[in-house]
């Protein structure tokens, strides 16, 4: 099936059809910076990806070759992994006198939390084609950054290297994923910081000077001495250009990494490289808490510890994020973690009852077609879902006939290889604690008694511990809660 997606680039829902012409895909996301653990628009950020190369492997019939890289030099990573920093102290323990060995330990910590946490939330490292770290890439960076003041698009100083945004402007584009002023571009104004204003249209670093205290490399361009180290920008040029060659298929990130750095991974790519990054640049919304921005001043701000740490499952915090559009903003709450729990848990109730093989009908049902043409179209999750819950509705398993059951079970399967939250298997036999079921007994012996106080503190307690009394004819029932 056709995937459309929606490109960044040129403002549209386009076909789309890979570079190589083949069935092969190469994919780039722009990947965590190891610093501290990941919130949850974090999160979201590689739920997206992870859904894109599903989509792009199960309804597209792609090979799919997907990298992310880990940023683990940067300036919050400097700055966090400084002597005497608080996170340091809290988390890691010793530190040496040496920085670039600080700051290996303190970004190899955080980049396996980061891999626990997208293990969590149903991404599999499989997946991957390749997850580099930045650190690993130095002399490819060095290379690149050699090209772009080659071909006369940087230059040094003050022992850092600048990308000549003027000198661009003469002969390219400026801009083309997010709409900068270059009207009030003034030449030779220049930036350091990682990160920076839309309104910081000006030459910005491509490598650092080194600083007392920061990790450095050793650098030559021509006869200067440049040591220091790389800013975040250059980075994912070098790591895609040497990992998967230039143009790639397709860039992902939020919306927020549009500009500056992917505009500047552009720029830097055709000044240093003569080439485009990729054909297709896909972005992702942002995420608020309960209706609001998140931040910490607002005690809004979790992360997946955090709601871990609350008793939710994961896989609800995925399937609530995968109900919502990519491109729409999403207002994270936890009425909708409960509300998604609540509707993962109804179709994995219809997928047990297709595996019930005590009774069949004579009718035939499909699904398939409905819910691949919604995820073919720019990834409607939430169109795909409705079709499924509207298919649940109406459908009665006890006059599917065998062979639909089997086809729809294959059809659920292939669902489930997007959205990854389900059990594909029949409902194990759920085995009740003895202290749970001696407390159901205790409370059948209350109502006898008619000691209604104690048989609703029984039930109280039956609850506390996760299960559900219902009353029948022939006793009781236990189950186990949906929280």
């Amino acid at each position: 099936m056709r995937i459309r997606l929606y490109n960044t680039l040129t403002k549209s829902v386009e076909d789309f059809v890979p570079v190589s012409g083949t069935s092969s895909v190469k994919m780039y996301t722009c990947g965590p910076t190891v610093y501290n653990y990941a919130h949850i628009g974090n999160i979201r950020s590689f739920l997206f990806a992870d859904l894109l190369q599903r989509v792009l492997r199960t309804v597209g019939n792609y090979d799919v070759q997907w990298v992310m890289n880990i940023t683990d030099i940067d300036d919050k990573t400097i700055r966090d992994s400084a002597i005497g920093s608080e996170i340091w102290k809290k988390e890691m323990g010793e530190q040496t006198d040496n920085p670039n060995e600080n700051i290996a330990k303190f970004t190899r910590f955080f980049e396996k939390e980061f891999i626990n946490d997208i293990t969590n939330t149903g991404i599999e490292q499989s997946h991957f084609y390749n997850i580099p770290r930045a650190t690993e890439y130095i002399s490819e960076m060095q290379d690149l950054i050699r090209r772009i003041c080659e071909n006369g698009f940087g230059y040094v100083s003050e022992g850092s290297v600048y990308f000549s945004l003027s000198a661009w402007l003469r002969q390219s584009e400026y801009g083309r994923l997010f709409a900068v002023d270059i009207e009030h571009f003034r030449a030779g104004v220049r930036i350091d910081a990682d990160e920076y204003d839309r309104e910081s249209v000006s030459d910005f670093v491509l490598w650092k000077a080194r600083k007392e205290g920061e990790p450095y490399w050793d650098f030559q361009i021509s006869d200067e001495n440049v040591t220091g180290r790389p800013g975040w920008h250059i980075e994912c040029s070098a790591m895609g250009h040497k990992i998967l060659g230039l143009p790639f298929d397709i860039h992902t990130g939020g919306v927020d990494l549009r500009f500056p750095h992917h505009e500047d991974e552009i720029a830097q790519s055709k000044a240093g490289y003569g080439l485009e990054t990729a054909n297709f640049w896909c972005h992702h919304e942002f995420l608020e808490v309960e209706g609001k921005k998140m931040s910490k001043s607002l005690g809004n701000f979790f992360t997946l510890h955090d709601l871990m740490e609350k008793g939710y499952d994961p896989m609800d915090i995925r399937f609530l994020m995968l109900s919502v559009h990519y491109a729409s903003v999403m207002n994270f709450t936890f009425s909708g973690i409960e509300s998604a729990q609540k509707a993962r848990k109804r179709i994995q109730d219809f997928i047990y009852y297709l595996f019930d093989t005590t009774q069949f009908g004579t009718e035939n049902a499909s699904i398939k077609h409905e819910v691949f043409e919604a995820l073919a179209d720019n990834l409607h999750t939430p169109k795909a879902l409705e079709h499924i819950f509207s298919f649940i509705n109406q459908t009665d398993t006890k006059q599917l006939s065998q062979e639909s059951k089997e086809s729809l079970i294959e059809e659920f399967r292939q669902f489930n290889n997007i959205f990854n939250v389900w059990e594909i298997a029949p409902k194990a036999e759920e085995i009740i604690p003895q202290e749970v079921i001696d407390l159901a007994e205790q409370r059948i012996d209350a109502k006898k008694n008619k000691n209604f106080a104690e048989s609703d503190r029984l039930r109280n307690e039956i609850v506390q511990k996760g299960y559900l009394i219902k009353d029948t004819k022939d006793g009781y029932t236990l189950e186990l809660s949906e929280r």
